[in-house]
C-alpha cells in the first residue's frame, strides 16, 4: 500500500516557518490589503500630474510597492504551504489581482518621469535627500528607448494577470493535479511518487528502483505533453510579445538588457561549457565503469558512484554540518544562521500539496524565509546550505540598503547560494581527506554539483535560447519539436551515454522555464562562486570583507559591478573557463581514487 503524505496541520510545528512574523493575524493581513487598495487609488490620481511634484510621486510609488511586496510574501507563501486548499488559492488569486491593479495604477510613472527634461532627472539623482532613488533614476534613463507612452504602459500592466497564466497553470498542474504513479522503493514497498521523494528514489543504489522512478516521472509528463507544451508555449509567446512591444531585438535581449548583462555573457557561457564536454564524457565513462552498468542511462546519473560511503543525517545534524562548512565566513554570519534556525525562518518537511522543490523568499522589514522539502542525506544538507545562502544575501542587502535598492539582480541571485555549497563541499573534502573512500565520494559529489548546476543548467539555457528563437522565426512550438530539440541537446551533452527516449520529456517538468532566461544564471553564478570561495579559503578576512560588501550591495550598483566587489569579472570568460578546469582536475582526482 502506498505511503501517503501528511496534511499540513498534522506536521510538527517546530519545523514550520512563522509567517505570522509578516502578519500576526488574518485580520492584520486584511487591514494591510485595504490600505493597499486605498493607496492604489491615491497612486492612480498622480496620472498626468507627475511633473507637478515628481519626488513625491516616486516616494508614493515606493511606499505602494513595499506594501505589495509584504502582501505577496504572505499570500503566496501561505498558498505554497498547501496549494490544494481552496482558501489559500483564493487568497493568492485575490492578491494577484490587487498586484495587477497596483502595477496598472503606477504604470504611467516611468513615461511621465521620462517626459521631464533629462537634466532635471540627473539633478534629482544628485540630491542628498533623494539618494535612495539615485540608481532607480539612472536605470530609468537606460530604459528610455524601451519605455512606452503612458497609455500603452497601462495596457501592458493591466494584462499582467493574463501574462501570468502559463506559469500559474503549470504551478497548479505540477504541485496539485499531476497524477504521479505509485512506485517501488528500496524496501520493496509501494510508495506514492512525489516531487519530494523523486530525488532519493533516483539516487537509489537499486537500479530497478531508480529506473521505475524515472519512468514514472518522465512517463507521466510525456502523457500530458500536449497540455504542458501549451503552457510553456504561452510563456514563450508572452516573452516574445513583451520584447517586441518594448522594441527589443529578441526575448533574450529583453531579459538581459534591463540587468545590464551583455548577451555575450550568455554566449560565452554556452561556448565555454561546450568546450568542456569531453571532460563530462570522461566522467560519464568513469561513472559507468564504477557502477558496473556499462553504458550510463539517464536514470543512472544521480546515484552516488561510491557504494561504501553514505551520509545520512537528520535535519538538525544537517544544519550543524552547514554551520561547520560556512565557518570561514565569520562568527557574525554563523550567529545569524543560528538565529534563523531558531527564529521561524525555515519550513522543513514535505506535506500534502506543499510546493515542490526549495526556495528562499520574504519581504523587506521581515527576516527571509526558506522553503524546503528536506531529505535526510547530503543532498538535503547541500540544499539547506544553498537556500540559506540566498537568505543571508537578502538579510545583508536589506540591512544595508533602503527598500528601493535592496532587491539584488537575478544575475547575482545564485552566487551567494552556490558559494555556500562550494564552501561546504570544500570543508567536507578537507575533513575526510585521510579516508580514500570518503574522498572519492566527495569528489563525486563535487562533480555532481558541476554537472547539475553548470552543465545541466547551461543545457537548459541552450534549450531556452532555441525555443524562443524558434517562435521568433515563426516556427510552431509543438510537443514533438520541443522534445526533439531537447533530446538532441541531451545527446550532445551526454556523449557516450544511453540517452533514453523518455528524457525527451524532461523539459516539461522544469518550473524555472516559466521565468524566461533565468536558468543560465545558475551556471554563471556557480562559476563566480567557485572563484569567490577560493578567495575566501585562500585569503581569509580580506576576501570575506569583500564578499560582505557584495552581499550588502543590493541593486545599488549594476550586478556586474557588485561581483567585482568580490573579485570576479563576469564580462570576461575567465571565471567559467577556470571553473571548467576545476571540473576537469576533479575528474582526474576521482580516477586516481577509484
Amino acid at each position: 500500500m502506498a505511503k501517503e503524505l501528511k496534511n499540513r496541520n498534522d506536521m510538527d510545528p517546530r519545523w514550520q516557518w512563522r509567517l505570522d512574523h509578516i502578519f500576526a493575524t488574518e485580520e492584520a493581513y486584511e487591514q494591510a490589503f485595504a490600505r493597499a487598495q486605498a493607496d492604489i487609488e491615491k497612486m492612480a490620481a498622480w496620472q498626468g500630474r507627475v511633473k507637478d511634484d515628481p519626488r513625491r510621486a516616486v516616494r508614493d510609488a515606493d511606499r505602494l510597492e513595499q506594501q505589495i511586496d509584504r502582501l505577496a510574501a504572505y499570500a503566496l507563501m501561505r498558498k505554497d504551504e498547501d496549494s490544494g486548499d481552496p482558501a489559500r488559492q483564493a487568497r493568492a488569486a485575490r492578491f494577484q489581482s490587487l498586484a495587477v491593479k497596483a502595477e496598472a495604477a503606477s504604470s504611467f510613472l516611468s513615461p511621465e518621469l521620462l517626459a521631464l527634461p533629462e537634466d532635471d532627472l540627473r539633478a534629482m539623482m544628485e540630491e542628498k535627500d533623494f539618494a535612495d532613488y539615485s540608481e532607480s533614476i539612472r536605470v530609468l534613463l537606460l530604459k528610455k528607448p524601451h519605455t512606452l507612452p503612458a497609455e500603452q504602459e497601462m495596457l501592458l500592466a493591466q494584462a499582467g494577470d493574463v501574462m501570468g497564466v502559463p506559469g500559474d497553470v503549470f504551478g497548479m498542474f505540477n504541485n496539485v493535479d499531476l497524477p504521479l504513479p505509485a512506485v517501488t522503493d528500496d524496501s520493496g514497498e509501494k510508495v506514492q511518487l512525489t516531487h519530494g521523494n523523486y530525488g532519493p528514489l533516483i539516487r537509489s543504489r537499486n537500479r530497478d528502483v531508480r529506473k521505475e522512478a524515472f519512468e514514472g516521472m518522465m512517463g507521466t509528463f510525456q502523457r500530458f505533453g500536449s497540455t504542458v507544451t501549451a503552457m510553456y508555449a504561452g510563456a514563450v509567446k508572452r516573452a516574445v510579445f513583451q520584447a517586441r512591444a518594448r522594441h527589443y531585438a529578441s526575448a533574450r535581449q529583453a531579459a538581459l538588457a534591463p540587468l545590464e548583462i551583455p548577451e555575450s555573457v550568455y554566449d560565452n557561457l554556452l561556448s565555454a561549457v561546450e568546450d568542456a564536454l569531453p571532460a563530462l564524457a570522461e566522467y560519464m565513462n568513469l561513472r559507468g565503469k564504477k557502477l558496473g552498468v556499462g553504458k550510463v542511462h539517464m536514470y543512472d546519473l544521480y546515484v552516488p558512484m561510491i557504494a561504501d560511503f553514505d551520509m545520512k543525517m537528520s535535519f538538525p545534524e544537517a544544519f550543524e554540518l552547514v554551520c561547520e562548512g560556512l565557518a570561514p565566513l565569520g562568527e557574525a554570519y554563523i550567529r545569524q544562521l543560528r538565529a534563523g534556525y531558531a527564529g521561524g525562518w525555515i519550513d522543513v518537511y514535505e506535506n500534502k500539496n506543499k510546493r515542490s522543490g526549495a526556495y528562499s523568499w520574504g519581504c523587506y522589514g521581515v527576516h527571509p524565509y526558506v522553503l524546503l522539502n528536506h531529505t535526510d542525506d547530503l543532498g538535503g544538507a547541500m540544499t539547506l546550505a544553498h537556500e540559506l545562502g540566498h537568505s543571508m544575501h537578502t538579510f545583508y542587502s536589506n540591512q544595508a540598503q533602503p527598500f528601493v535598492k535592496s532587491n539584488y539582480s537575478l544575475f547575482v541571485a545564485e552566487v551567494a547560494s552556490t558559494c555556500n555549497e562550494v564552501l561546504l563541499m570544500r570543508h567536507l573534502m578537507k575533513k575526510y581527506a585521510a579516508d580514500p573512500t570518503a574522498s572519492a565520494f566527495l569528489c563525486n559529489q563535487l562533480l555532481e554539483e558541476f554537472r547539475t548546476t553548470v552543465f545541466r543548467q547551461t543545457m537548459f539555457a541552450a534549450f531556452e535560447k532555441e525555443a524562443h528563437a524558434m517562435y521568433e522565426r515563426g516556427e510552431a512550438l509543438t510537443k514533438d519539436s520541443l522534445s526533439s530539440m531537447y533530446y538532441g541537446l541531451n545527446e550532445k551533452y551526454y556523449r557516450g551515454c544511453e540517452v533514453d527516449p523518455l528524457i525527451a520529456s524532461e523539459w516539461m517538468r522544469i518550473p524555472h522555464f516559466y521565468r524566461n532566461f533565468y536558468v543560465y544564471q545558475y551556471a554563471t553564478g556557480f562559476s563566480a562562486a567557485v572563484a569567490i570561495a577560493a578567495r575566501i579559503l585562500n585569503e581569509g578576512a580580506p576576501a570575506v570583507r569583500d564578499y560582505m560588501k557584495f552581499l550588502s550591495a543590493g541593486c545599488s550598483v549594476p550586478p556586474i559591478q557588485a561581483l567585482r566587489f568580490a573579485g570576479v569579472d563576469m564580462e570576461k570568460p575567465d571565471a567559467v573557463r577556470d571553473a571548467m578546469k576545476v571540473f576537469t582536475e576533479t575528474v582526474e582526482d576521482l580516477k586516481k581514487l577509484v
